[in-house]
């Protein structure tokens, strides 16, 4: 990895809970989510990735794809050890339901369905890629999934916990999986509240490539290697594959709509559940914290 030194690159460096990395050599941004005080999807690090999308697209526009800076691969990781993201904010969450800010839990959705959905359909031809190791929960297990190729270390876990709180994810998990595995599958993956090894989402088909412990980025560098050779086919499928059956941001927008209802109508109980998962979030913070010290 090398620093980004074209101009073009420069403003890329001021995003928050971002740091970002340039392969030349491949054409492979990468962006590590560093967000701060939890490992979540707070409305600072969601703003951030959405400029930074922006600012590649731009980019490219301005670049041949044989020009130094053209960008053909964006990598999704996490700086945070042990954790790729926790999911939503749910500390946010809490406080707009009990304030029953109806119009504020709707921006915080319609703010993760527009990341999500440049992620699934960048404008220009680009591979998104996902790299989980550790923790990848509720929006973030999302997150991965709206990357072309999913790629994650075997001990990884990755689940989506929101029944446990009587809600369900609603920022594309279900529009995600149903296209991976089918809607049954989706919906029994989605109702179960647990947590999958790497590995078992492999043989279910909703990881892609699955890597070694501690071979997370290498296994990234090699893929893209192999996807470079053959890029030009490969591209052309994942096109054909969103025209066969598009995800399009009317339906991202309706399920979240969704979402914004079932999330207005839950009870103290149900908060105070979620309360318990945003203490396992703000335990895990102090111990990054730390390592990234180090």
């Amino acid at each position: 990895m090398n620093s980004l030194t074209n101009t073009n690159f420069n403003s890329f460096y001021s995003y928050s809970q971002l740091e970002i990395e340039y392969c030349e050599q491949q054409g492979a941004l990468w962006y590590y989510m560093n967000p701060q005080p939890r490992p979540c999807f707070n409305a600072e690090l969601l703003n951030s990735i959405h400029l930074l999308q922006n600012s590649v697209t731009e980019s490219n526009a301005q670049a041949s794809p044989c020009h130094d800076s053209h960008i053909a691969y964006m990598v999704l990781a996490s700086r945070v050890p042990d954790v790729f993201n926790l999911g939503g904010d749910l500390n946010l969450f809490q406080s707009l339901i009990k304030n029953k800010d109806r119009d504020g839990l709707h921006a915080y959705a319609r703010a993760c369905i527009d990341v999500l959905y440049h992620n699934i359909c960048p404008q220009l031809p680009i591979t998104t890629i996902s790299l989980v190791q550790g923790s990848a929960l509720g929006g973030g297990f999302e997150a991965a999934l709206s990357s072309s190729i999913l790629i994650a270390e075997r001990s990884a876990e990755l689940g989506l916990p929101e029944i446990l709180f009587n809600l369900f994810p609603g920022m594309g998990a279900y529009s995600l999986l149903a296209r991976r595995i089918g809607p049954r599958l989706a919906e029994r993956l989605i109702t179960s509240g647990k947590l999958y090894r790497a590995d078992e989402l492999y043989e279910m088909g909703v990881v892609d490539v699955l890597a070694e412990d501690g071979c997370g980025h290498e296994t990234v560098k090699k893929y893209i290697r192999q996807h470079r050779r053959n890029c030009n086919g490969l591209q052309a499928i994942e096109r054909v594959r969103q025209f066969y059956d598009p995800i399009t941001y009317e339906e991202l927008a309706g399920i979240a709509d969704i979402w914004v209802d079932a999330a207005c109508h839950l009870s103290d109980r149900n908060l105070r559940m979620m309360n318990k998962l945003v203490s396992a979030q703000n335990q895990l913070q102090p111990q990054a914290a730390e390592a990234c010290a180090a």
